[in-house]
């Protein structure tokens, strides 16, 4: 079986990559972080109608380009390089994949060509106050009044929750755990930013107070459809965290190439080379544990729940070392504000909890596989 890119994917990544760096070079990433909003809505209209990014996976009934997740994961991967700052994880990897693995055609068909053409950014709200990130953790409550559905609960850590103007939220019916379609400026809504270590990527507090939604899915099916969509963001985010990880090799190398100490580069002593050899072996692995991830979720076959479980811990922990390091070849100026070091550390920290830490995912693959 023959894993490598094929030529049109390779070239996606080119488009990918001339267009992130034109878009999100350090200065831009370092202004949209410090806007509420988080993101330019100028590039985020650009990568919708030029790149048609947004529409990637989405089937070409609704107004998508029909691709499969090997071609959003290069795409997740330059953007973990660049640290792309806009909504796309919570639009495309989060609600998108939700509404097309929902089996709700009316559903599919009101949200997703908005999605597809960028106009509507959306997002999935589960995870509560208690940070859990399994079905025990799904507090929120919804209740029929007539014909419509009465939200009532609290959200937490909910990506880009502020600016959404779809929000899928996870709630439990006498049912089970359902999914319910909210409106961004619904009343009973309350949206507050959190102030968040890793500022590239905003996340929401939401609090829901009888909120009308509408049912998406079957009632009671709500868990089943969301474990699947939280193993395809973890296959996501893994991508994401290869190209960060990859990012930061890049740095240290090209550092200890132009740094000299005691009259020569820094890369001739032992101690850097075994840093940058332990961290390339480490993201070369990570690579095979994201692009073997990303092939089982264009596939949707038996392994993906275990292969989702492995790649996340595994992408996890090699993004998080590579980030430290980084910081430490690079030494003092590794540490100031005015260096990237740290947004990618911040990142790589940020992403290593999301959807679960390492440790709560290799317990989920050993579940998962019978240990």
């Amino acid at each position: 079986m023959n894993f490598a890119f094929s030529e049109e994917q390779e070239e996606l990544r080119n488009i990918v990559h001339q267009f992130l760096e034109a878009k999100s070079a350090e200065p831009a990433v370092r202004e949209q972080m410090e806007t509420e909003r988080g993101y330019d809505p100028d590039v985020w209209k650009q990568m919708a109608e030029q790149l048609g990014l947004q529409s990637l996976i989405i089937p070409e009934e609704y107004g998508g380009q029909g691709f499969g997740y090997v071609e959003l994961t290069v795409v997740l991967e330059e953007m973990g390089k660049s640290l792309l700052c806009a909504p796309f994880f919570s639009t495309v990897v989060l609600a998108s994949n939700l509404l097309i693995h929902s089996g709700d055609e009316a559903a599919r068909k009101e949200h997703l060509p908005g999605i597809a053409s960028g106009e509507t950014v959306a997002t999935v709200a589960f995870t509560e106050p208690n940070g859990k990130w399994d079905e025990s953790g799904i507090e929120a409550t919804a209740t029929r009044e007539g014909d419509t559905w009465k939200v009532s609960g609290t959200k937490m850590f909910v990506l880009d929750g502020h600016t959404a103007a779809l929000i899928l939220v996870a709630a439990r019916t006498d049912a089970g755990v359902s999914i319910f379609a909210v409106s961004g400026d619904a009343a009973g809504l309350d949206r507050t930013a959190l102030s968040t270590m890793d500022q590239t990527r905003k996340q929401a507090k939401l609090d829901l107070d009888g909120v009308e939604g509408t049912l998406v899915g079957t009632e009671g099916g709500g868990w089943d459809l969301l474990s699947t969509v939280l193993d395809l963001a973890a296959v996501g985010l893994a991508a994401e965290q290869v190209g960060g990880a990859q990012q930061c090799l890049d740095m240290s190398v090209e550092y200890a190439k132009v740094r000299v100490q005691f009259g020569r580069p820094i890369g001739s002593f032992q101690a850097i080379k075994h840093k940058c050899a332990d961290m390339l072996l480490e993201v070369e692995s990570a690579k095979s544990a994201a692009y073997y991830a990303g092939w089982c979720a264009s596939e949707m076959n038996d392994e993906l729940p275990s292969v989702a479980s492995l790649a996340k811990a595994y992408c996890s922990e090699a993004y998080f070392h590579a980030a430290a390091e980084n910081i430490q070849i690079h030494g003092g100026i590794g540490f100031t504000w005015e260096h990237p070091a740290h947004l990618y550390f911040k990142r790589a920290k940020s992403s290593e909890l999301l959807f679960g830490d390492p440790t709560y995912h290799r317990e989920l693959l050993a579940q998962r596989i019978g240990i």
